[in-house]
């Protein structure tokens, strides 16, 4: 048996065992969104100020939605961000 018990197990697996897995998805969902967001806002020509101004909101908030480090955000801000932009915010509950 080798000495190194991670080997061969998958990165999930690993950051299970370290107890960090929820917080590293989290991250990488914020991550995520907050690119397709930029990404939909170029796709349209709007700028930050504009979004924020069709959100009925700040450009603080604006900038904590696009900040891909700011897991803090509710559903109803990043849904309200999506249909700003003509999209939709879709969650999914998967099995793990």
């Amino acid at each position: 048996m080798s000495k190194h018990k991670n080997i061969g197990s998958n990165l999930d697996d690993l950051l299970a065992e370290e107890g960090e897995l929820d917080e590293v998805t989290t991250v990488a969902v914020k991550r995520v969104i907050a690119w397709q967001l930029s990404e939909a806002m170029k796709e349209a020509g709007i700028s930050k100020s504009s979004l924020a101004k069709r959100m009925r909101t700040s450009r603080t908030v604006v900038d904590r939605i696009l900040d891909s480090t700011d897991g803090g955000l509710t559903l109803d801000t990043m849904t309200r961000a999506a249909n700003a932009l003509g999209r939709r915010l879709k969650v999914e509950l998967v099995a793990g």
